[in-house]
């Protein structure tokens, strides 16, 4: 596979969905990500459809580009095995809470041993360096530790988790940027470095940018939570036949809404001046755009909308997006034959390189597919893939 991190050697002891985001985007980039399994696999492999029923569907997606050894870390061969990789690898990331790697002997003091150029990321609920060090987590105990799913709940009035695993994916967005600096410093320092990526502090950065609000001044300007994101009527606008988005931000989008939707009894009104008003104001704003939008249908809205310059968008369904015309001219998702599945939709690696560009040739492995393959590069001096 060709990419910008074409010749990184990864070696991936994640599971679930945070780390193998992490490593997807590492693979699709090019890196060569061996991806390693106990006997039973990753848990992920048996969870929603599957034709062969062990290559589920949210599996195929997160695990792509990856070659797949079964290696079983509490023997004294498979900790012989992981570390002799280690000596031609570039990183190591891991998803099992720090107690439990040093139990194994798989600390990254033990990895630095064979190889000082190693650069060690792991992925988990807290930091060390806190009481709350060690506590199992997953996606749904840090949407609510982190204050996420009561600013959610600000719409309907109880705490409510988003629709998507976000926080594992979120964090392993930043685990992914954070291996990628290390990369750079070791090309500066000629060393690697151990790398934690705590999911809560992860979370709680990313949710108070905005939630901190009147609490970011001492002594305060106001509340917490920012009014326009968690105000109930901050959602999809009903039509005569639908729903549509709608986005009306700045002065400008402001302006041509008053002129389009014939309200210019608007113009002079101070709850609509400005950013600042219109946000001192926003559950009366939105509710006034509520009742304007729901005069005319979709289509007549889309047409209006575009030609003023606001944003606006149809409500798309995951069936939807199938049949998408912009994610089909850039052929967004493709059908590949997988050899246990049939015929999978799979999606590309979104970012383009004009120097390096990525191709994710590979599907997501069978349990054990490559141990063979790997470890007879161990005793051939592991053969870069």
């Amino acid at each position: 596979m060709e990419g910008p991190l074409k010749g990184i050697r990864v070696l991936d002891l994640t599971s679930v969905v945070m780390g193998p985001y992490c490593t997807l985007m590492l693979g699709d980039m090019g890196a060569d990500v061996i991806k390693i399994e106990p006997p039973t696999g990753d848990t992920t492999r048996y969870l929603g459809p599957s034709n062969s029923g062990e290559l589920g569907s949210l599996f195929l997606h997160l695990n792509r580009s990856k070659r797949s050894v079964v290696l079983d870390l509490k023997s004294e061969e498979g900790r012989n095995a992981i570390l002799k990789l280690a000596e031609q690898a570039d990183i190591i990331v891991h998803t099992m809470r720090p107690a439990s790697m040093k139990r194994l002997k798989l600390a990254y003091a033990d990895f630095k041993a064979v190889n000082e150029r190693i650069i060690y990321c792991g992925m988990y609920g807290f930091s060390e360096d806190g009481p709350y060090a060690g506590r199992p987590a997953y996606d749904d105990i840090i949407q609510a530790a982190s204050g996420m799913a009561s600013a959610q709940g600000k719409i309907n009035g109880q705490p409510q988790y988003l629709a998507t695993v976000l926080a594992d994916k979120t964090t392993g967005l930043i685990g992914l940027s954070s291996v990628l600096a290390a990369l750079y410093q070791r090309e500066v320092s000629g060393i690697g470095q151990e790398i934690e990526v705590p999911m809560f502090e992860s979370m709680v950065g990313y949710t108070m940018t905005e939630h901190l609000y009147g609490k970011t001044y001492n002594p305060p300007l106001g509340d917490s939570y920012y009014s326009r994101v968690v105000s109930p009527y901050r959602k999809p606008y009903q039509t005569t036949d639908g729903y549509i988005g709608v986005m009306i931000y700045n002065d400008k989008h402001w302006k041509n809404f008053i002129e389009v939707s014939g309200r210019e009894d608007l113009v002079g009104d101070e709850r609509f001046v400005d950013i600042n008003a219109r946000t001192a104001n926003i559950d009366f704003v939105y509710q006034t755009v509520e009742d304007i939008i729901r005069t005319k249908s979709t289509d007549e809205w889309l047409s209006i909308l575009k030609s003023a310059d606001i944003p606006c968008t149809n409500i798309n369904t995951p069936e939807d997006l199938r049949q998408d015309p912009h994610l089909n001219a850039v052929n967004f998702f493709n059908e590949k034959e997988h050899p246990a599945e049939g015929t999978v939709v799979d999606m590309k690696f979104p970012v383009k390189f004009s120097l390096t560009p990525t191709a994710s040739e590979r599907l997501a492995p069978g349990l054990g597919e490559h141990t063979d393959e790997v470890l007879n590069g161990i005793r051939e001096g592991i053969k870069r893939d």
